[in-house]
């Protein structure tokens, strides 16, 4: 046997191991991973990348998506006052609500980890997203409800307010017509000289509204008076089961208890009083002379209706206080976890070396913690510009354009009665290239940590 045939048949194995085989190999596992890969890419071929350059392109035509109209719709986007306010409205959350978000999300997992129940009370926060934006919607569309009776932050208010500023007594109540005179901030007055006595008729005001305690008129208050006095009755000029004389108090009468009465002269109150139980009242060291008798508006003051959440100045902030309900927990969870990663020791050395519980959360704690609030900040910004379903659920329809962001106004475009879906379309662009950016911002970051 030659030298060169044993050297062939030396080179014979490694030639089956060769450089081709590896390349086919590797081939054939790409060839799988693909095949497997592929339903995912078509799935999201279908529902992620056809959709957006179908609405690329769409923004390109005019409402029909009959004719060519280049980049009219993205010029009248920003001619167009409503979606002004909506960018206006969109920079907003993008400023207030995941700073607002991050910011409680930090004190409350720091907090958290000093309490006892800390599982409960995380569970707790978290439970809100387990709640659908819609029914969401739909618990703070009733929460900001403007009738008290109805909406329970109006409640709250309400309670609030009466229990330091008091309510009036008679908000319907009225004079009849021709007996006193109303003045213009809803005053009812009249003249009287002292030492004489005077009735003071109201109606408007239902029996069952009367203050309890309530008793029949004093009709003798009417009737006496010493000089330098004034003295009467208010009284509800109402006989139960009809009946009795207009302006005279008739025995069935009942007299108004709370109601306060002034003696006025020259522009100036010299005295006042309230009414007893029987309406009278009595208003003494008075000089002689004319004096105007008044019962001050407060007394028919309407009752206080709480705070106008939906109205047009609060509408916004309160939406992003129902969106804070919603995503606190999840802030708190995920800082939650990058707090348990923190190095224990460098926190007991900051102790050891005398430093305070805000020295070392302010010069140890947030620093460690940066990268964690960075994604969270970044994820929330890229979800409060998605943010649909609170504010179209929440805000009534008159403030629907107060309220609108991005998201709404494409919506309304397209399909809430503008019907003009090249105009939609382009808002959607619009939405896709301010979102884009934060998206790269945390891959990256996921790559950079992972490296």
């Amino acid at each position: 046997m030659t030298a060169t045939t044993v050297e062939k048949q030396q080179a014979g194995p490694r030639a089956a191991t060769g450089p081709a085989p590896v390349r086919r190999g590797r081939r054939r596992a790409r060839l799988v991973a693909l095949l497997f890969v592929f339903p995912a890419l078509l799935l999201l071929g279908a529902l992620v990348v056809y959709p957006v350059l179908f609405s690329v392109g769409r923004s390109f035509f005019d409402a029909s998506g009959t004719r060519f109209v280049g980049g009219d719709n993205y010029a009248e986007m920003f001619r167009d006052p409503a979606t002004l306010k909506a960018i206006r409205n969109t920079t907003i959350w993008v400023v207030v609500a995941p700073a607002l978000l991050t910011g409680l999300g930090l004190i409350l997992a720091v907090l958290v980890e000093k309490v006892r129940w800390a599982t409960a009370f995380k569970l707790l926060l978290f439970m809100p997203m387990a709640v659908s934006f819609l029914a969401a919607g739909i618990i703070f569309r009733l929460a900001y409800d403007q009738d008290p009776n109805k909406g329970v932050l109006n409640a709250a208010v309400v309670s609030v307010h009466d229990a330091f500023q008091g309510t009036s007594s008679y908000p319907t109540a009225r004079s009849r017509q021709g007996l006193l005179t109303q003045d213009k901030d809803g005053s009812w007055s009249t003249t009287a000289s002292a030492g004489h006595s005077l009735a003071l008729p109201m109606v408007g005001v239902l029996p069952k509204d009367l203050p309890k305690g309530a008793g029949p008129a004093d009709a003798a208050a009417s009737r006496k008076a010493a000089p330098g006095e004034l003295r009467g009755v208010v009284y509800l000029d109402f006989t139960p089961g009809g009946g009795g004389r207009q302006g005279k108090v008739d025995p069935k009468e009942s007299g108004l208890p709370g109601m306060k009465v002034e003696a006025v002269r020259d522009g100036a109150t010299v005295a006042s009083t309230t009414t007893a139980a029987d309406g009278s009242f009595r208003l003494s060291g008075l000089h002689a002379g004319p004096y105007t008798v008044r019962l001050p508006e407060s007394n028919f003051a309407p009752p206080y209706q709480g705070v106008s959440w939906l109205g047009p100045t609060l509408v916004t902030p309160a939406i992003i206080g129902a969106y804070l309900w919603i995503w606190t927990g999840f802030a708190m969870v995920l800082i939650g976890a990058g707090l348990s990663t923190l190095p224990r020791d460098a926190l007991e050395a900051a102790r050891m070396d005398g430093a305070n519980e805000w020295q070392i959360f302010r010069r140890i704690t947030v620093p460690l913690l940066a990268p964690v609030l960075t994604v969270v900040f970044v994820t929330l910004v890229i979800n409060v510009m998605k943010v649909f379903d609170l504010v179209y659920i929440i805000a009534p329809g008159p403030v629907q354009e107060d309220a609108t962001v991005l998201a709404t106004q494409m919506w309304l475009v397209s399909f809430g009665g503008g019907n003009n879906q090249g105009l939609g379309s382009a808002l959607g662009v619009l939405l896709l290239l301010l979102v884009i950016p934060a998206m790269v911002f945390n891959v990256r970051r996921f790559r950079s940590s992972q490296r």
